[in-house]
């Protein structure tokens, strides 16, 4: 079973999270780590709010896009306050 973290952007849809996950890859010629981000979207009978921390495993298809649901709840992600001021 596949597993990822990810921060929860939206919960704007009912019982479905649109959750990021950020990973570094390495380009293969210039060997520079780039960071990737790809959104999915998960369903969600915890009800996680924005900001928060998840992982999500793979289940069988609920619709067209949602094939993936939240396993358990890590935490909020401080976000930078440096940028605000």
């Amino acid at each position: 079973m596949k597993k990822f973290r990810g921060r929860v952007v939206s919960t704007k849809m009912a019982k479905t999270a649109v959750i990021e996950v950020e990973r570094y890859r390495i380009h293969p010629l210039y060997k520079k780590r780039m960071k990737i981000k790809k959104k999915y979207h998960v369903h969600d009978d915890l009800g996680a709010q924005e900001g928060e921390e998840v992982i999500f495993g793979e289940i069988r298809p609920i619709s067209k896009t949602k094939r993936w649901k939240i396993i358990e709840r890590v935490g909020v992600k401080k976000e930078n306050d440096s940028t605000k001021k």
